[in-house]
This record gives C-alpha cells, sequence and structure tokens, in this order.
C-alpha cells in the first residue's frame, strides 16, 4: 500500500526530482504518512509527508454507492482542502515548538498530496501505540518491525522508545511554547490537540502539527490570513471518510462541544488530557466517546464519568504529584475563564525541577552571559547522569555541540559531549554521527596554523587528547586515521609542551587502532621530528617513553622484567615497528642526544633494553655496548643509575657471548667431524702456537725426559702433519697410550722413511715460519748456565741399557781440507769454542762432541748405507733455515735445518746412549725449551733433525747459545 502512494507521486514533481525518497515507511500522523527522504543536492535528511487520497474510498464502509458522485466529490474536495490548509498553515508559522515546512504542499498524479519537512522520527500517537504493544507484550515483542525505522539511504536502526517522566516533562515543555505561541503571537486555535498533532523530530524535540481545524479565537484582534473554521460542520462527523481527517473528540473541549465557543482555552482543556493519555495505560484520553457527539454530552452529565481529582482522573496508573494537584485542577475545568495560560502552565510546579530547569536553560543558551555560559557548563557535568538516555543524545548532545561555534566554550562544551558519549549505550552511533564531524571541522579543517598558539584551540585539543580512549572505542580505524589522526598531529606540532607530553604519553591509546604502515610511514617520523628538534628535557623524556612504546614496550618506568611485559608485547605486537627501524633509526636518535641529563639517560636505557630484545648480536655488540658504555660512564648518574646500565650492558654481552659461541660451536662440530683429512690450516696454526701440552708433552713427560728415559714414541711435532684426526684427539691419544714421550732428538728408527716424501710436499707450496738467519748478523754467544759443555762422567757408572741407534760416517762426505771436530766433547779445561757462524777463515775450536768409540753393533753402519736405503729428497723441509753467510753448502738431500757433518769424523749415535753424552744432550734440551720464543719447543725442531737423518753444520762453541737467544 505505501509503494502504491509513492507510485501516486508525479513524475514532473519538485518534490520526486530533488529528494531520494525512501521506500520504508518512518510513521503516521493522522491522515499522512511519513517517509524519509535526502536532498539530492546536499544530502541533508528531510521527511516527506504524503497523502494518498485512495484512503478516502476505503472510508465510506459501503455507503458510497448510495451517493450520488458528485457529493462523493464534494466530500473529496472539502478534505483535500482541510489537509492543503495545514500544509499551508505550517508555512505562515515560524517557531521552534512548530513543525518547520521546506517545500510546500504538491498534488500528486493520483489526486493526493505531499510536502516536505524537518526529519522527524515518529508521531507522538505512534510512540503511544507502540508503548501499549510492548506493555502488553511484556516488553520489547510482538510486532518489532514497529520499532524499526529505514533511512533513504537503506540504513536500518532500531528506534529508541524511552517515554519516561522527563521526556514527558520536556515534550509537554516544548509543546506548551508552542501553543504560547499561537495563541499570543499568531492569534489561532489548534482547535485539535491531539497525540497525532504531535510529532517527535529526530532530536528527541516535540513538534506541533495538525493545523486541518485552527481557527482565529472569537473574537480575535490578531489579524491574520487564516480562515476561520465553522464548528457547525467540523462537529458533525462524516461516515463516509476516515476518521483521522475529521476533529477527534476523545480531545476536544466542552466548549466546541457542548458550548459552540472557540476560544484559546480550549486548547488548554485539551492539554489536560494530553497529559493524562501519557501517564494511561493503555496511552488514551479519559474521555472515549467514538466521534458521536451524544457520547460526549454523556460523559459531561455524570460526574463520575467526568475527570477530577476525586477518581485520579480517570487514570490507571498514578500521576505525578505536582500534576495532579497543581496542573490539572486548573486545565480540567468547566468553566475557561479559571484555566491557566500556556505560559501559566510553564511556570507551574510540574516543571520545577533541576532537569527541566536544564533543558530550559540550555534552549534559551544562546541569549546567556559568557559568564552564565561557563557556569552552566561547569555544573552541567554533574547533572548528566540524572537524565535519561535518549534525552542525552537527542536533546543535549545536539544542542551543546551548536555551540562549538563559540571558541571560548570549545573545552567545556567536549568535556560535556565525551561525558554524554560515555554514558550512552548507543555511544558510537552518536560519536559518529554528531560528534566526530565536528572535531574534523573545528581542529582540521578550520584549524589555524599549528605555530600560531591559540589557548582556546589547546584547551579543546587537551580535551580530545584526554579523550582518547573513549574516541578510540567508539569508532573503527579507518575513520580514527581519516578524522582524529589529524587532530593528533595538530596536538604534537602544537608550540604547547604541555599538549605536546599529552599527547606522547597518550600513545599506547592511539597505537592499537592503527595499521603497521600508519605507524612506520606516518606517525613515527612525526614523533621522531619533535624529539630532534625540541629543547625541554621533559619533551626528550616524553619522546623517549614513546620509543620505548612504539618498540612494543611495556611504556614509561617499566623495566620490561615484570609479569606484564609479555603482555604487553602481545598486545603492541601487531603494530610494534620493525627490527630495521629500531636498528636503523631510533638508535642513531638516541647516540645524537647531547645532554647527559639522568632523567634523559635512564629514558634512554628503557629503549636500549627493549631495542636489545630484538636487535641483531652484532648489532648489539657493534652498536649498542659501545653506547651504553659511553653513556654509563656518565659522572651525574648515581650508583642506583649505574647499576641499571650495567646490569643491561652484562645482559647484552652474554647474549652476544652465548650466541657467539653457539655459531662457532656449530661452524666447528661440521669441521672436525669430517672423517679422513685434517685441514693444513688447522696443522699450522698448531706450530705457530705450540707449546707443552700442544707436543703432548705433560709434566710427566717432561721429567722423564731431561732423566734421560727416553721413550720409543715419536712426538715428533712434524710427524703430526701426516696424521688425520684432529689436533685434539692426536693430543689426547698420546697422553693416554706413552706415559713418557720420546727424546725428540733421537733418531728415529729407520723403518719410518715415510714422512720425508710427505714433507717435501709440504715445502713447495709456502714460506716457512722460521727466520731468515742469513740476514741476522754474527753475535757473540750469550753465557749462560748451558754455555759449558758436560764433562764426561767416568766410566765406573754404567748407564742405564738403553737402545743403541745406528752409528753414521760422514767421513766420505768430508772436504779436503779437515777442521777440528767441533762435536767433540772437550775437557773441563776447554776454551769456549769460537762462533760457528762467523766466517770461514776463523779457525774452529776443537770437537766438543766427540764422544769414545762405541762398541755397538751397529757402528759400521756409514752415512752412505742409510742413505741407500732411504729416497734422497730433491729440496729442503718446510721447516728448514738456509745455511749461515759463508758455510759450505750442503748437498742436495741435506734438510734445511740440519748441520753439515764435520769433515773426516763420523757422528755415532751410540755415544748418546752414555751417561754423559745424554745429560748434555738433556742440557741442551732443557735449555732450549726454556728459550722458545716462536711458539715452538726445541724439542720439536730437534726431532725434526733426527728424523730426517742429516748431519749437523759444523758450529763453534755456543752456537746453540746463539740459537736460543734468536729463537
Amino acid at each position: 500500500m505505501f509503494a502504491n502512494a509513492l507510485k501516486s507521486i508525479g513524475a514532473s514533481s519538485n518534490i520526486n526530482t530533488n529528494y531520494s525518497i525512501s521506500s520504508t515507511l518512518t510513521a503516521t500522523a493522522g491522515p499522512w504518512k511519513i517517509y524519509s527522504a535526502k536532498r539530492k543536492a546536499t544530502g541533508k535528511e528531510y521527511s516527506v509527508f504524503v497523502f494518498d487520497k485512495k484512503t478516502l474510498d476505503a472510508g465510506n464502509n459501503g455507503l458510497g454507492g448510495r451517493q450520488s458522485a458528485s457529493s462523493q466529490k464534494r466530500v473529496v474536495e472539502e478534505v483535500v482542502e482541510r489537509l492543503k490548509k495545514e500544509a499551508s498553515s505550517l508555512a505562515r508559522l515560524r517557531h521552534p515548538g512548530v513543525l518547520e515546512l521546506v517545500e510546500p504542499v504538491e498534488e500528486t498524479r493520483g489526486g493526493g498530496l505531499q510536502f516536505v519537512a524537518e526529519p522527524v522520527t515518529a508521531s507522538l500517537s505512534g510512540l503511544l501505540q507502540e508503548k501499549d504493544d510492548q506493555e502488553r507484550g511484556g516488553g520489547f515483542g510482538g510486532r518489532s518491525s514497529r520499532y524499526v525505522t529505514e533511512d533513504a539511504n537503506g540504513t536500518r536502526r532500531r528506534r529508541e522508545l524511552e517515554i519516561d517522566e522527563l521526556e514527558i516533562q520536556k515534550g509537554l515543555l516544548q509543546v506548551s511554547k508552542a501553543l504560547e505561541f499561537l495563541h499570543d503571537n499568531a492569534g489561532l486555535v489548534h482547535g485539535n490537540l491531539t497525540p497525532d498533532a504531535i510529532l517527535v523530530n529526530a532530536k528527541s524535540d516535540w513538534k506541533l502539527s495538525g493545523l486541518a481545524f485552527c481557527s482565529p479565537p472569537e473574537p480575535s484582534t490578531i489579524p491574520t490570513t487564516i480562515q476561520p473554521i465553522i464548528l457547525g460542520e467540523v462537529l458533525n462527523p462524516d461516515p463516509r471518510i476516515p476518521r483521522t481527517v475529521q476533529l477527534n473528540l476523545d480531545y476536544a473541549s466542552p466548549d466546541f462541544v457542548l458550548d459552540n465557543n472557540l476560544t484559546t482555552f480550549a486548547d488548554m482543556f485539551s492539554l489536560g488530557l494530553l497529559c493524562i493519555a501519557l501517564y494511561n495505560s493503555p496511552h488514551r484520553s479519559p474521555i472515549e466517546c467514538s466521534t458521536s457527539i451524544s457520547a460526549y454530552k454523556r460523559v459531561f452529565q455524570s460526574s463520575q464519568s467526568v475527570p477530577t481529582a476525586t477518581n485520579n482522573y480517570l487514570s490507571s496508573r498514578p500521576l505525578p504529584k505536582e500534576l495532579g494537584q497543581h496542573v490539572l485542577p486548573r486545565l480540567l475545568t468547566r468553566r475557561p475563564a479559571q484555566r491557566m495560560t500556556a505560559k501559566e502552565f510553564q511556570e507551574s510546579e510540574y516543571f520545577n525541577n533541576v532537569l527541566i530547569s536544564t533543558i530550559r536553560f540550555l534552549e534559551g543558551f544562546p541569549a546567556k552571559t559568557p559568564n552564565e555560559k561557563q557556569q552552566f557548563l561547569r555544573g552541567l557535568i554533574k547533572v548528566l547522569p540524572n537524565f535519561p538516555k535518549s534525552v542525552m543524545e537527542k536533546k543535549l548532545l545536539p544542542a551543546l555541540l551548536e555551540e562549538l561555534k563559540d571558541k571560548e566554550l570549545i573545552s567545556w562544551i567536549l568535556h560535556n559531549a565525551f561525558k554524554i558519549i560515555g554514558l550512552l549505550p548507543a555511544g558510537r552511533r552518536a560519536f559518529n554521527e554528531k560528534v566526530r564531524p565536528k572535531l574534523k571541522e573545528i581542529f582540521v579543517t578550520n584549524a589555524k596554523q599549528p605555530q600560531e598558539k591559540d589557548a582556546n584551540r589547546d584547551a579543546g585539543l587537551m580535551i580530545v587528547i584526554e579523550q582518547l580512549s573513549v574516541i578510540a572505542s567508539n569508532c573503527n580505524g579507518k575513520e580514527f586515521k581519516d578524522d582524529i589522526l589529524p587532530i593528533f598531529y595538530t596536538a604534537l606540532e602544537s608550540p604547547t609542551p604541555s599538549l605536546i607530553n599529552a599527547a606522547l604519553t597518550s600513545l599506547p591509546v592511539v597505537l592499537p587502532v592503527l595499521d603497521f604502515s600508519t605507524i612506520k610511514g606516518e606517525l613515527f617520523p612525526v614523533i621522531a621530528t619533535i624529539f630532534s628538534k625540541t629543547n625541554s628535557l621533559a619533551i626528550k623524556v616524553r619522546g623517549l617513553e614513546a620509543f620505548v612504546t612504539l618498540c612494543g614496550g611495556a611504556g614509561s618506568g617499566d623495566d620490561g622484567l615484570d609479569g606484564l611485559a609479555t603482555e604487553q608485547k602481545k598486545a603492541t605486537s601487531s603494530t610494534a615497528l620493525d627490527k630495521f627501524t629500531m636498528q636503523e633509526k631510533i638508535i642513531p636518535l638516541i647516540k645524537a642526544i647531547k645532554t647527559r641529563e639522568p632523567a634523559v639517560m635512564m629514558a634512554a636505557l628503557n629503549v636500549l633494553k627493549v631495542v636489545g630484545r630484538v636487535a641483531d648480536g652484532d648489532f648489539v655488540a657493534l652498536e649498542m655496548l659501545p653506547l651504553l658504555w659511553s653513556m654509563s660512564l656518565n659522572p651525574q648518574l648515581n650508583l642506583r643509575e649505574f647499576q641499571g646500565f650495567m646490569e643491561l650492558i652484562k645482559s647484552l654481552s652474554s647474549r652476544v657471548e652465548d650466541e657467539q659461541t653457539k655459531k662457532l660451536q656449530e661452524l666447528t662440530s661440521g669441521a672436525v667431524t669430517s672423517s679422513g683429512l685434517k685441514d693444513d690450516f688447522l696443522s699450522f696454526g698448531a706450530i705457530a702456537g705450540s707449546s707443552l701440552e700442544a707436543n703432548g708433552t705433560s709434566e710427566t713427560d717432561f721429567e722423564a725426559l731431561v732423566k734421560g728415559r727416553a721413550s720409543t714414541t715419536n712426538t715428533n711435532p712434524l710427524d703430526s702433519w701426516d696424521t688425520k684426526p684432529s689436533a685434539a684427539s692426536s693430543s689426547s691419544s698420546v697422553r693416554n697410550s706413552t706415559p713418557a714421550p720420546t727424546f725428540s732428538w733421537s733418531t728415529p728408527p729407520v723403518s719410518s722413511p715415510v714422512a720425508t716424501p710427505h714433507l717435501k710436499a709440504q715445502t713447495g707450496g709456502f714460506r716457512t715460519v722460521t727466520p731468515d738467519l742469513a740476514a741476522i748478523q754474527p753475535m757473540a754467544p750469550t753465557i749462560t748456565q748451558f754455555s759449558q759443555p758436560l764433562q764426561p762422567q767416568s766410566n765406573t757408572t754404567s748407564p742405564q741399557p738403553q737402545p743403541q741407534p745406528a752409528s753414521f760416517n760422514w767421513s766420505s762426505a768430508s772436504s779436503a781440507t779437515t777442521p777440528s771436530n767441533i762435536w767433540a766433547i772437550p775437557s773441563a779445561s776447554a776454551q769456549p769454542a769460537s762462533n760457528v757462524w762467523a766466517s770461514s777463515t776463523t779457525q774452529p775450536s776443537p770437537n766438543a762432541w766427540a764422544s769414545q768409540p762405541s762398541t755397538s753393533a751397529f757402528s759400521s753402519l756409514s752415512l752412505n748405507q742409510q742413505q741407500q736405503q732411504r729416497p734422497q729428497p730433491t729440496t729442503s723441509s718446510s721447516f728448514a733455515l738456509p745455511p749461515p753467510p759463508g758455510a759450505p753448502s750442503a748437498s742436495s738431500g741435506n734438510s734445511g735445518f740440519n748441520l753439515p757433518r764435520p769433515p773426516g769424523t763420523s757422528f755415532t749415535t751410540s755415544g748418546l746412549g752414555g751417561t754423559s753424552n745424554m745429560n748434555s744432550l738433556a742440557s741442551l734440551g732443557a735449555a732450549n725449551r726454556t728459550g722458545t720464543g716462536m711458539g715452538m719447543s726445541m724439542n720439536s725442531m730437534m726431532g725434526g733433525m733426527s728424523q730426517q737423518q742429516k748431519p749437523p753444520q759444523q758450529q763453534p762453541k755456543g752456537g746453540l747459545d746463539k740459537y736460543e737467544s734468536l729463537l
């Protein structure tokens, strides 16, 4: 039916062309059907009132067929003219209590009427009917669709049906003001004051309408263009037309029906009946006559049927005391002269309470002085919890926001507005529809430059920043980013330090609403700029606390060690900055801090704590730890503050150590677990950094060595190059398998010539670590405890039986000129030998190393025989020394570390088994061990010489002392 009513609107209608009309019915008011609409040009909301002429045919009740067509046409024309009069009367009357007409009445294509008025949500009759349905259904139930409205854009919403006593008082006060305007200013009588004639707009204001029966009173001295009505015609109900277009006798005054008098006091009688209907249950007038004049007359013939104080005015519910004792007795009196006027009604005891007084003061707010306005707004916030929710949302909040144009009151108005938002159950809707657009308009659209200091604007901004938690809970992320975040930036860029401080402090409320890209790309650069440019220490500290929050920390004053750290990190993990931004943006900002105030340093320490949790290990070691040490040595710090730095330094250092140790362990385990081969680099490192443990020599081994108990196990470090296991495993196996090491200078068995080719292969690729002795100038021997050669001992003491190695005859390789044997052991009176490294003209000393002829069975073995059994190397060993300047070069098969054999003599190793010779060698080995300076013992060197089986070079007495000082 409603859709058909809309189809009857002509296509050429101005209303249909300029407005988008919803197809869903909003409310009904008498014969009018109300639809929500939006103006196409502006998008502003309005209401379209439509009258369909077909409803007149439905009201004929089957009697239309008995009447002539001309009579029916005359009735329709009369109704249409009456409704046109109602719309035209609205156009002539301008008052806050009267419905505002926007577009004049037009005829539709089907013969109906329509006009556009201010947006309304319901009629009072509709609200009372819905209230009755709720009470009968035990609450919100039954016909629930009647409580849902739909806007012109298709938005559906649940309509608030809160009609409590304050709503009634407020509405009656507004209606009485409209009646006062009609009576005193317009010179009109409403004539049909019923719930259908009262409309409720979006602000919950009651608007007076239904002026189809308005007329000048009799007599009237105020000129008017509205034609008076004829009571004889309107008091005779016509059964051919609906009751909605006729005078409602249930609310009519006896002046009309019984006396046929048309005065303004008739509206006051109707107002009294309306007051009873608002408290009655069901919400109807105490006079019910079903449009029958005779029934109406019978009501007033009996005192029992007339509403009086004795019968509680025929109300099924108790009436307010002030209304029943002071107001209704003066409204429902039979004599019109005894009734109160509309102005007296407004001043009655019924409206004497603080809530109604607050509404009345707010309605006249523009006329108040600035001092009165400020006092009112200060006290309003204390009274707000006593107001009904609908009154706060629809009446108080819009009225307050309208006064935001007064810049001196911005902070006070916003304070009350946010209080209302917090009290409303539908605060989200009220904030987004009313408050948020106003905030954007004041602080963004029409705002001055942030650098210009404005005390009123800053005060309002402070209220907004303080209420960010309320704002964030009442809007989504996109709305916050588009409308609220620019306001937040305005506060950050303000020249007022307290405002910047408040904005930075509220950062934990802002971050959860924003996405990561907005935080990193928009919010963080603004905060970083403020932090780097400010000269205020307080802002510096707040900026560092903001960095803690941005990095996912627990905020100001938190050390990250409490139980809330995990919860805080979890809450802000989706909005915290990434690791790159922390390392590359925040840490440089901290490095650039010039001040060394303890408060700033401790705030920076909190930032470094949070960044240290997620930063890379190398970044912590190279960037953060030096910075922490530099800051910790600040002389202005006290002991507790210094200890705080040290705790973090130790914690981060331990973390770096653990990570690096774990990394190296993983790399080492991957290197040593490979089977078969050993890294040459590791072998080279073992020689360069050799020690007693590196050679597999313990204290017990050393004792056995110096006492002459040589072991059969070869501990030559050069032999370890050919072994497959790692250095650690080799050393361990030597310790476990051999109780005493082999004497490093003993000649190895002949059956181990395998190392020579391997050493030969190694020597060609790199230069050895042995220094070039050719470049060293001759020097005098150093007198040490080992400078004097050992004296041979008596043969009476038999040495311990030792294995007798083979002797070698070097006579075959001697030159024509045979010097004295330098290897002979001199007597006790022998003089120190000359320098063996000196020029050839120097006369060599007698052989200090020559021993007694050996009787060993192996003494006949010569060097030539040995050389025939072993392959001769073509190159020197990898651990080789070049010969001294001027010394005769050895044969190509000699090792680089060998001394040439003495000419004409043979060196027999059997003598080494003697007591004196063994003691001499032991002493020489001990001297070499104490004089080792290159990380390798002389024991290892001489072991290599023994393995090569090469004769030593001639050297004068004391030459080993020079070697000792060199090494």
